[in-house]
Parts: structure tokens; C-alpha cells; sequence
């Protein structure tokens, strides 16, 4: 099997690329995948560059995109979202990333996180080595109660049965607010993990789990000490409901919560105010 390390140069370059690409070229066009869902035409010239250039360093690696889709499935395959947080992008809003995986039979092995307009700091980590922003080790917080917890939430749900789905989320994001000291919204799964890895929040829940997504953002936060798992509480894989970062000494009584919520919202005693 191809050291895992090797590959960490090449993921850097992908992304700097990708993170170039998208500070130079302005969006000429923007197309809907969906109810309220979007992509622009750079997404998908990012993602097509990246993949080109992938392609030709790891030929015999797989290859995953959001927006051309692929295999995520081999052996071991890149996953990119080439530009998460697209909503935020196409208005101006700085919060948006380039986020690059290698999922090795399916789990998250290695990440790559780039901010492009909020300095370009880049956070990567590998499986068993540490997790790190701009070659300094970084680490998830030690806050030890919600009333000093700053927790960030996924976005709301678009498409098909959007507003089952929120439900939960809206029952969720009320009982945090009565708890925490603050609740986030950033617009980017990649933002929220690469954040509770470097303990700027102390966890993020997002009610959802797709690979481009989540990968990268997943094994930098584990890397860094954060508990990463799914709804249920178990270790966070492909087929988890949903993906939450927390500090350890925060999961118990964040769980609490986030079953309190999901109860409320299922039993239909959540209502939300007109």
C-alpha cells in the first residue's frame, strides 16, 4: 500500500491549486442542483483541475468529486469538495474551504483543509500523526461545560423533505441556545471540523454526512484529540446519520442534548413558533 505520508505533499499541492484557481477567477455562472441547492461554474472547474492533476501524480488511486461525482470505494481514493460552502462564495461571504481526502477503504486517512480567503491557512492531518494548521500542531479544546461552549450547527436542510429533516434541527439549535454560551451557523462542514480540531469551538453537529463534505474535516478533528462520531454516538463511518466533533469532556452532557432534541422533534412535542 502507498505510504499515506507520500501522499500528503501531493494533497497540498491539489489544494493550493484549487485554492489559487478560486481566488483568480470570478463566478461567471451559477446553476441549481435542486430545491435552494447550487454550484458555480468555478466548483466545477476547480474540481475537474484537481482531479486532472491528481490523475496524473496517483494514477493508480481512485477518484470522488461532488460535482462529477466518481469512486470513493477502491482501495484508497481522493474525495474533494472543491469548494465547500458554496452559498457563501458566490455572495462574497469569506467562510468557504477546499476540502481534500484519501479515504482508505472507506475511512478517512488523510485531509487537507484551505481557506483561501481568510489568509489561505491550511490544516492537514494524517492517520496516526497529529493534526496540524500551517505546520504547527493544533489541538480540540478542553472546556468542560455548555454554558462556556461555543458549538457550531450544519446548515439547514434544502431538497426533498427538507422540513421533516428540520425539525431536528430546529429543536436541536433551540435547546443549544438555551445552554451553550453561543450557537454557530459558518456554511461550511469543513470550517466547522477544521474549527473543533483547533479548539476555536468546542463542537460542531452537523445532521448530515456526505464524504466531500466531511472527510477531510473528519481525521484532522480525530487527529486532534476530538471525539468524532455519528448520531448514535458510535465511531463516525460512511454510513453514520450525522457528524459531530466534540471535545471529550464535553460529549456527555452535548449528547444529552442532542437526544433530548431529536425525541422532541420525532414525537412531534416540538413545534416551532409561527
Amino acid at each position: 500500500m502507498t505510504d499515506l505520508k507520500d501522499l500528503l505533499p501531493i494533497a497540498q499541492a491539489a489544494v493550493d491549486l484549487a485554492s489559487r484557481f478560486i481566488k483568480e477567477h470570478p463566478v461567471e455562472r451559477v446553476v441549481s442542483k435542486g430545491d435552494r441547492d447550487m454550484a458555480s461554474d468555478v466548483d466545477v472547474k476547480v474540481e475537474r483541475a484537481v482531479r486532472d492533476f491528481l490523475q496524473t501524480e496517483t494514477p493508480h488511486m481512485a477518484f470522488l468529486g461532488e460535482e462529477d461525482g466518481g469512486d470513493g470505494s477502491s482501495e484508497l481514493s481522493w474525495v474533494l469538495d472543491p469548494i465547500d460552502g458554496t452559498a457563501n462564495f458566490v455572495r462574497g461571504i469569506p467562510l468557504c474551504a477546499v476540502s481534500l481526502a484519501v479515504l482508505h477503504h472507506g475511512r478517512p486517512a488523510l485531509g487537507v483543509i484551505e481557506l483561501p480567503f481568510l489568509q489561505g491557512i491550511q490544516y492537514h492531518a494524517v492517520e496516526g500523526h497529529g493534526a496540524f494548521r500551517d505546520g504547527a500542531a493544533i489541538s480540540a479544546s478542553t472546556t468542560k461545560s455548555l454554558p462556556d461552549a461555543i458549538v457550531a450547527v450544519g446548515d439547514y436542510a434544502v431538497g426533498v423533505d427538507a422540513a421533516a429533516k428540520n425539525r431536528r434541527r430546529l429543536a436541536l439549535t433551540t435547546l443549544l441556545a438555551d445552554r451553550v454560551q453561543r450557537v454557530r451557523m459558518f456554511g461550511t462542514a469543513a470550517i466547522d471540523l477544521a474549527w473543533a480540531a483547533e479548539g476555536r469551538i468546542d463542537a460542531c453537529v452537523s445532521l448530515s454526512n456526505k464524504p466531500w463534505d466531511v472527510a477531510a474535516g473528519v481525521i484532522i478533528s480525530r487527529e486532534a484529540g476530538a471525539d468524532v462520531v455519528g448520531l448514535a454516538g458510535e465511531e463516525h463511518h460512511a454510513d453514520s446519520e450525522a457528524t459531530i466533533a466534540v471535545t471529550p469532556t464535553l460529549r456527555s452532557s452535548l449528547f444529552e442534548l442532542i437526544e433530548s432534541a431529536i425525541k422532541d422533534a420525532d414525537s412531534g412535542e416540538w413545534v416551532a413558533e409561527e
